[in-house]
């Protein structure tokens, strides 16, 4: 079992780089909205690694967050509160670019994001590994 739990844990950690490869690109490309979208996936997949790790499964966004929020910030203190700042951040982000079709993206804030989320998932992987 604790083989299978390594091979999720890295199959998470593969899908969250090739996440942020993907936001890259669409990014270079103006493809602005996606590239948000593409960000907090990024996050997503780091976090779902944790969630493997300690045998947590959800299939709930907000669930996951909050999982994230108590256990490695404020129970553990594990990872700083920023990195929940932009975990929460990414989210909203992609809300916005998903669902608000009014909502235009910043090109020099999602810049400052995609810098945010390869620190996130940097910390997510050092600890992990």
């Amino acid at each position: 079992m604790a083989q299978d739990k390594k091979i999720l844990i890295n199959n998470a950690l593969k899908k969250s780089h090739e996440a942020i490869s993907s936001a890259e690109s669409n990014f270079q490309n103006k493809f602005y909205s996606t590239c948000q979208n593409r960000l907090y996936y990024a996050i997503f997949y780091a976090v779902t690694a944790l969630a493997y790790k300690e045998d947590f499964i959800t299939s709930k966004h907000s669930q996951l967050m909050s999982w994230f929020n108590k256990k490695y910030i404020y129970t553990d203190k594990i990872f700083d509160e920023q990195l929940f700042r932009i975990y929460k951040e990414a989210f909203t982000n992609r809300q916005k670019s998903d669902y608000d079709f009014m909502y235009e993206p910043d090109a020099k804030e999602i810049l400052a994001s995609i810098e945010e989320t390869k620190y996130f998932v940097s910390e997510i992987e050092t600890y992990l590994i």
